[in-house]
């Protein structure tokens, strides 16, 4: 074979060999692209919450598990196209729930903070609420510093524990005694009442709630406070999938109005 053709056939084989490989790249970023698609999460969620915890998740005289985050929950489950159920638990064993796989959220007023970051994979906050103190209307407490030698109730295994515990102006260790801690903000609101307690420590959006639905008159809601919380989802740590989903639908429904239509059906707005 003369010199000339067999630069020919070199050149051949070498446009062939790059044909193959590019042919062979394109086959294993499709793979690739297989591999990272989004993948499929249960077709139906188990949504873990307090449900005596009005106006976020409740049962209502019929019994049916209803409010806000219920709402907020059964509208992104439409968007994900999956099924929802909505399962009662022990607030204090929320995150040992959500480890075991019972259930797949905790959705009910779940405030964002350092202790609960390292627990479990967060949403985007949703919402904001600020840690008020009530009182009834004729107390003597006027502020934050009046709570010194006073009980003082909260729900247990809440972020107000950690609100009033923390707090920078040292109240905690000038309280009447230990904290008074309840299953639920139902007990701490009738301890209250009863005179039990002094005040209680409550978020502003359960607090105000109650007081409208109790239709009496009796409580105060200072304008000091323990501070705000951001409240989020929360999910199993490896639930990536899940939260990103999630998030989306929220946003999403932040930009069509949707998430605003539900929130004035539970909550005033000026």
């Amino acid at each position: 074979m003369e010199e000339k053709d067999m630069k020919k056939l070199a050149l051949l084989l070498l446009a062939s060999t790059s044909l193959l490989a590019a042919c062979g790249g394109g086959a294993a970023e499709d793979s690739s692209a297989t591999g990272s698609e989004v993948s499929e999460i249960k077709e139906t969620l188990v949504m873990g919450l307090d449900d005596t915890f009005a106006p976020m998740g409740f049962k209502d005289e019929s019994g049916e598990i209803v409010g806000f985050d219920v709402e907020l929950a059964k509208e992104v489950a439409e968007r994900l196209d999956v099924e929802i159920t909505f399962q009662p638990i022990d607030w204090a064993m929320k995150e040992t729930e959500l480890d075991s796989g019972n259930i797949d959220m905790i959705w009910n007023g779940y405030a964002i903070t350092p202790e609960r970051a390292e627990k479990v994979l967060l949403s985007e906050p949703y919402i904001v609420d600020a840690q008020s103190i009530i009182v009834l209307k004729d107390s003597a407490i006027e502020t934050k510093a009046d709570l010194e030698g006073k009980l003082v109730s909260t729900q247990q295994s809440s972020s107000s524990v950690d609100k009033i515990m923390e707090d920078e102006s040292g109240i905690f260790g000038k309280l009447g005694g230990d904290l008074v801690l309840y299953p639920s903000n139902n007990n701490a609101f009738s301890d209250l009442e009863s005179g039990r307690v002094d005040a209680i420590v409550v978020g502003e959006v359960y607090g105000r709630y109650y007081m409208k639905q109790s239709g009496k008159d009796i409580y105060r809601v200072l304008e000091d406070n323990f501070g705000e919380d951001e409240m989020a989802v929360a999910f199993k740590k490896d639930n990536k999938e899940l939260q990103e989903r999630v998030d989306a639908a929220l946003a999403e429904m932040k930009e069509d109005g949707t998430f605003d239509e539900i929130y004035d059906k539970w909550f005033y707005s000026e």
